[in-house]
């Protein structure tokens, strides 16, 4: 049996954790949805199902106030969980104190930060983001920002780019294969940095086993990870999916696991 860490989970406080679902749902209209609870024991319960022994967790700022509330969410939650759970941080562009942000994030032991470009109405390259990713960069901590929409042009590759060319040294993670809905725009701009990590999650349910594997070869299966996006997916399906792509059983392990544990110093 595999190690599996699922490396891209949103998880909600119990009591508006219906409704965020609800928004998620109506954001991606006409996607496929599981129509999970968005609650870490409903996660954890699903994951355990399928056979995920880790979670990367975390929720997105909507304004600048929630941070440190949903820090202190997120830092809690992981600590219920026994050792099953990593959390990422949230961060807004409108903060009057993203030093002091950031600072909580790491005071509570969480590994990263989060942030939605589309979901927060921000650009990717913004300045007031470049100062975020600059913050990251120099105290060593990983960033999720998602990647990609066609419907949208704040997060597309040809704006990633700017972040991966200014901030060479940065950990920076682009879900979604660094382009959700743009993968042929990934392929010819961001297969080539160094610097930029990929997770598998809202991909593989329009994706073809070649695009795939054209993916992570060009990435290399040392920075590609295994998520799903809960609540949206769950496990199963997806690692069906990996366990039949043709490659190597090294490029499976980086992909389920190696890669999530080198970033985030994720030890089970």
């Amino acid at each position: 049996m595999r190690k599996i860490i699922d490396a891209h989970c949103h998880i909600y406080p119990d009591a508006i954790a219906p409704k965020a679902v609800s928004a998620i749902d109506t954001f991606y209209d006409g996607l496929p949805s599981g129509h999970y609870e968005g609650r870490s024991e409903d996660l954890i319960k699903v994951g355990k199902e399928t056979g995920v022994d880790h979670f990367v967790v975390f929720s997105v700022a909507t304004s600048a106030h929630q941070v440190a509330s949903i820090n202190r969410f997120i830092a809690g939650e992981v600590e219920k969980a026994g050792g099953c759970m990593t959390g990422l941080g949230a961060m807004h562009l409108e903060s009057e104190d993203m030093e002091g942000d950031l600072n909580q994030i790491l005071q509570l032991g969480l590994k990263g930060v989060k942030m939605h470009p589309d979901i927060q109405d921000f650009v990717i390259d913004d300045p007031r983001a470049m100062k975020i990713y600059a913050m990251c960069e120099e105290k060593g901590v990983p960033i999720y920002v998602h990647t990609g929409d066609f419907r949208y042009d704040r997060s597309n590759p040809n704006r990633t780019v700017n972040v991966l060319k200014a901030f060479p040294k940065l950990k920076f993670v682009g879900p979604h294969f660094g382009g959700w809905s743009v993968w042929s725009d990934v392929a010819d701009t961001l297969t080539k940095y160094s610097n930029i990590y990929v997770d598998t999650s809202s991909c593989f349910y329009t994706m073809k086993p070649d695009e795939a594997v054209k993916l992570i070869r060009a990435f290399g299966s040392d920075h590609v990870m295994f998520g799903t996006d809960y609540p949206m997916w769950a496990d199963n399906k997806d690692i069906e999916y990996i366990e039949n792509l043709p490659i190597t059983d090294k490029e499976k392990d980086d992909i389920f696991f190696g890669t999530c544990s080198k970033l985030l110093d994720i030890k089970l």
